[in-house]
């Protein structure tokens, strides 16, 4: 789908996380700027999350208290062996939602089961935005949208 301005990729990401449930695994893909961490703002206003949502790129994780838990990770700056030892496996089969700015660099640790949205830059403003289900819950998640 095509988005215009970062309030339309906003409100996409909206309604995506009001249909996210726990356990959920959201994987975002993109360039430098493509709007990863926006993208999880608009996931994080649908789960009630209160608190500013900002970029993980130097914590890692970062967690928020909404109806359900979100855990935001920033996982360009390590590899699939510090992934393990900071328990990031913990949080994949924990009790909230998990949105990986990332993911394929820690492809290995998680399930086949999960949301895989890439956001590609087309301007400044304009975003194509690719939601791709693996699993039979994610593909009606994607028919819901």
């Amino acid at each position: 789908m095509k988005s215009g301005s970062p309030e339309e990729t906003h409100e996409i990401a909206k309604r995506l996380g009001a249909l996210l449930q726990k356990g959920d695994i959201v994987t975002l893909s993109g360039g430098l700027g493509a709007g990863k961490t926006h993208f999880t703002k608009g996931i994080a206003d649908a789960l009630g999350v209160r608190k500013i949502v900002n970029s993980p790129t130097f914590t890692i994780i970062k967690e928020y208290e909404g109806r359900l838990p979100l855990y935001h990770m920033d996982v360009y700056r390590i590899d699939e062996e510090e992934a393990d030892a900071l328990g990031i496996e913990e949080y994949l089969d924990g009790d909230g939602v998990c949105v990986i700015e990332w993911a394929e660099k820690i492809s290995r640790l998680l399930p086949e089961e999960r949301l895989a949205i890439t956001i590609d830059k087309e301007s400044e403003t304009a975003r194509m935005i690719r939601i791709e289900g693996a699993g039979k819950r994610f593909e009606e998640v994607c028919k819901e949208l």
